[in-house]
């Protein structure tokens, strides 16, 4: 049983979902639980693995989804008249996810650093040359073929930074389109002032709000003073950890102690 949880736990955090592992740490009086015993818990209340049944284990399952919603592993303890049983609860959160949007250049040196920076990395593109294993070994989910629908069918939520970065305008005026009030943390585009200008004027026509497109990154990312795709990746994520952090962004020198 404890393989169980644990083989599944492991599944989770590789496919970057929400999981609690909870272990067994004292068991005492007269019920099924004993010291060892693991059990992985989903969001959707799946479980597997054991911590000894009955209403005991009801009990620590419905601790362990309120700790998966406060994203917080504790320590629980479970008593009753007759028993007593103490729980580890480890939760184990998403990771962030750049999900990056033209697998060109740009694209290829912000999957670089994110992988160092341990983010979930999703590349969307129609490009078989760019979209593959050789371009992004690493990447956690590769997606070729219609981004526009595949944006379209892709869960979006607070852990998601998007990149748009393709190869024409009219390919990242589509992605804003596609992925605008979903729920994204961050959403930036490439881009010069100007033609930053003219997608936001085509959005706002369409009838996409104002205050939504103000929240858009564009022009990305931060001035590095560079031009050239390695600073303007670097540039790029950068601004994403600032959102990420929460953060402004100053040089250290300028900040008061």
């Amino acid at each position: 049983m404890e393989l169980i949880a644990l083989k599944k736990t492991v599944e989770q955090v590789e496919k970057n979902s929400k999981v609690a592992l909870v272990t067994v740490i004292q068991a005492s009086g007269t019920c099924p639980s004993k010291k060892g015993l693991s059990m992985a818990v989903l969001e959707d209340k799946t479980t597997f693995g054991t911590v000894g049944g009955g209403g005991v284990e009801l009990n620590i399952i419905d601790a362990s989804l309120e700790q998966l919603k406060n994203e917080e592993s504790t320590t629980y303890i479970y008593e009753s008249e007759n028993a007593k049983v103490e729980v580890f609860i480890q939760i184990f959160n998403k990771r962030e996810k750049l999900l990056i949007v033209g697998a060109g250049h740009v694209g290829q040196g912000l999957y670089k650093i994110a992988k160092v920076q341990k983010f979930y990395t999703v590349v969307f593109d129609s490009r078989e040359e760019f979209a593959n294993r050789d371009v992004f070994p690493e990447a956690d989910e590769i997606h070729l073929g219609d981004v526009a629908k595949n944006l379209e069918d892709y869960t979006i939520d607070s852990k998601c930074y998007i990149v748009a970065c393709g190869p024409t305008h009219e390919h990242d005026e589509m992605v804003i389109r596609k992925c605008i009030d979903r729920g994204a943390k961050y959403i930036g585009m490439l881009g010069s002032k100007r033609k930053i200008s003219s997608i936001k004027k085509n959005l706002l026509d369409e009838g996409i709000n104002k205050e939504s497109l103000d929240n858009i990154y564009a022009p990305i990312g931060i001035n590095t003073g560079g031009d050239s795709v390695s600073e303007i990746a670097f540039g790029i994520f950068g601004e994403i950890l600032a959102i990420k952090n929460n953060c402004s962004i100053n040089h250290m020198k300028d900040i008061k102690k």
